[in-house]
């Protein structure tokens, strides 16, 4: 199982918002306890659903700019940005299957529209 990309300031705009198939950006702090919750989670997704929507983490602390600049003003916040827009916002922890459910609409899982 990969780690996920970090992106950063600098790298958010070509990584995140000029990608071609959605993207789920978490917005973490390594000193947030519910974000290392949904760590394991995140990477199971990116590994399931990862030729459908690509999964990237960003650290709050190291930059700052981006989180400001979409209202990130409590973690973890999972956003999920569709032609350089953001589409979803998912606020808290939360177990992978209600993570999977919010996804439905870009990972086209059957499974998550029951």
């Amino acid at each position: 199982m990969a780690d996920l990309k970090e992106v950063t300031d600098a790298s958010f705009e070509e990584a995140v918002l000029k990608s071609e198939k959605p993207v789920l950006v978490d917005f973490w702090a390594a000193w947030c306890g519910p974000c290392r919750q949904i760590a394991p989670s995140l990477k199971a997704i990116a590994d399931e659903y990862g030729d459908q929507i690509e999964v990237v983490k960003l650290n709050i602390d190291e930059n700052p700019a981006t989180a400001a600049k979409y209202g990130v003003m409590s973690i973890p916040t999972l956003n999920v940005y569709q032609g350089g827009e953001v589409a979803k916002t998912i606020v808290g922890a939360k177990p992978k299957a209600a993570i999977v459910r919010d996804l439905a609409d870009f990972i086209g899982d059957e499974a998550t529209k029951a």
